[in-house]
């Protein structure tokens, strides 16, 4: 079963046996997201780091059963978004792009971060995701930078939004994700499930180990 026929057999309520525990909100709403897998082992190092920052910001991070962790050391075509949940130590993930000033020459690797204001990259660090609106991109949701090196995402409006360059259609066309112009770009036709599951109020935590 490929992903789209997955999603749509899911959302068609037959496959709701299938969906793992987390992926209920509390209101009884089944919320899905992409079924790629990644161990906690593999995400060691980024996790110690977003543990770190959840004892860094506990008066801003309030909510610290589930985490969102972008793995930049890894391609644009890799499952690199992985949202984690702390209690039960599953973990989902997805495609997402970088900033095209992370990535000048379009290598589909992420070169450098930068806070910079119209630097069209990347920033590092910790993350506050706050409210989920309607936008230009279609849902969307806001994020804070709670280090100096992603402080200004406010100003340079960094959020999470969709976009169809960040697809496996795209992928297997390109050999990669487009750019973003330094937003967490994610799949179309998975941007409601993976804003339901991480939600406001939450780490996300990028970074290159």
């Amino acid at each position: 079963m490929n992903r789209r026929d997955f999603v749509s057999y899911a959302l068609s309520g037959l496959g709701l046996a299938a969906v793992p525990s987390m992926l209920r909100a509390a209101s009884g709403t089944t919320l899905l997201a992409m079924p790629g897998l990644a161990t906690n082992a593999a995400l060691g190092p980024l996790l110690e780091r977003a543990r770190a920052a959840l004892d860094a910001h506990p008066e801003r991070l309030m909510l610290r059963d589930r985490v969102a962790l972008a793995d930049f050391s890894a391609a644009s075509h890799q499952y690199r978004l992985h949202i984690v949940d702390l209690v039960t130590g599953q973990t989902l993930s997805y495609l997402v792009a970088h900033g095209r000033g992370s990535d000048p020459l379009f290598s589909g690797y992420l070169q450098s971060f930068s806070n910079e204001p119209g630097s069209q990259a990347t920033s590092e660090g910790a993350y506050l995701t706050g409210e989920i609106y309607d936008g230009t991109h279609g849902v969307s949701m806001r994020l804070v930078g709670l280090d100096p090196t992603n402080n200004n995402a406010d100003s340079r409006a960094i959020v999470v939004h969709a976009a169809p360059y960040v697809s496996e259609d795209h992928i297997a066309i390109w050999g990669k994700t487009g750019r973003s112009e330094g937003c967490f770009v994610v799949a179309p036709h998975l941007i409601t499930q993976f804003l339901g599951l991480l939600g406001p109020g939450r780490l996300l935590y990028a970074a290159k180990v």
